[in-house]
């Protein structure tokens, strides 16, 4: 570096450091694109295609163009990583659990932000923040749904894994079963460790809930909730009645024929919005991101299967939720869940 760029160098530093000192702005970090990485299409109604709409409508409303890259399975996506690094993306979305790793060494290697899942613990000033978006508070709603509409007092919860999004939601809907109706039973079956697109295996586990009494099932998949409704819509319930399902984070009503009882809706725009935000204030990777009730980040879908007196109920518990007269703790462990429906 030569003496004059040393002298500019230095000005730049002083003139930083004296308008911090006089609480004035400094200039704030450009952001012109962001890309999103996605393990399935973004047609799911659910993980994916919230994630890339999401990510659409934060990129429209802070002028910011999105580069999308979809379908990418659940192996090894440091290939794609390192492609999209090289467009140098303001930030980069990983947008699976699977990619909590890869993208953090990916992105420090080629000088990126990013963005991850299910791994709070991993922040890294000015490089890594984490989105273990929970929709807990919803998911306590849909147990006192579910408590409120069991003909059987048996609901179910299928769950695709035991990420700690999935594990939030499932000991939350247990706690609002519990709290609604004490005495109701909780069948609870995972498809496998990471069975996120696994249709058949949704279909086969749903299937022996039912069989177990469930008349009501409570579904977290991805694409394995796919199977989880078509077990829905062909297996009776006990009494020989239909069995219906609260689906999570997407509206799957364009494609319900007449199961969805209801779904645990997320709103991840205002999530990528914030990061956005913390990317132009240079104060990215100093908090974790999540969604919650209060700012309709998360909803509870109503559906023409819900009384409207019931609905009413249920949103009486979202206003005593959001007071904090009704407290929701999540517990992201899959130890709490085992604990919370062990003994039905």
């Amino acid at each position: 570096m030569t003496k004059t760029a040393n002298k500019r160098l230095a000005r730049l530093i002083s003139v930083v450091a004296i308008c911090a000192g006089l609480g004035l702005p400094v200039a704030a970090e450009e952001i012109t694109s962001i890309a999103i990485l996605t393990p399935e299409t973004g047609t799911d109604f659910g993980w994916n295609q919230q994630g890339i709409e999401g990510a659409k409508a934060a990129g429209e409303a802070e002028g910011v163009e999105v580069i999308v890259a979809e379908n990418l399975g659940y192996g090894d996506v440091r290939p794609t990583l390192r492609e999209l690094a090289e467009e140098k993306p303001g930030l980069i979305i990983a947008h699976a659990g699977g990619y909590n790793t890869a993208a953090p060494e990916i992105g420090t290697e080629a000088g990126v932000k990013v963005a991850i899942v299910d791994s709070p613990d991993a922040l890294k000033a000015g490089m890594v923040a984490d989105y273990t978006a929970s929709g807990h508070e919803g998911a306590y709603l849909a147990g006192v749904l579910a408590a409120k509409m069991t003909r059987s007092g048996t609901v179910g919860i299928v769950t695709s894994g035991e990420p700690p999004s999935w594990n939030a939601q499932s000991a939350a809907f247990a706690e609002g079963v519990k709290a609604t109706r004490p005495d109701a039973v909780i069948r609870y079956a995972v498809i496998g460790p990471a069975a996120y697109s696994d249709a058949a295996g949704g279909k086969r586990v749903t299937e022996s809930l039912i069989a177990a009494g469930a008349d009501i099932i409570f579904g977290q998949g991805n694409g394995s909730s796919f199977g989880m409704l078509q077990a829905i819509e062909t297996t009776p319930a006990g009494d020989g009645g239909k069995v219906t399902f609260i689906d999570v984070i997407g509206d799957k009503t364009p494609i319900d024929k007449g199961y969805l009882l209801s779904s645990v809706l997320w709103n991840l725009t205002p999530v990528y919005q914030a990061m956005i935000e913390d990317i132009k204030a240079d104060a990215y990777g100093s908090r974790n991101y999540d969604i919650n009730l209060k700012d309709d980040s998360v909803a509870l879908l109503k559906t023409d299967q819900i009384p409207d007196d019931i609905w009413d109920e249920v949103m009486a518990v979202r206003e005593q939720i959001v007071s904090g007269e009704v407290k929701v703790t999540p517990k992201f462990d899959a130890d709490s869940v085992h604990a919370l429906v062990s003994g039905n």
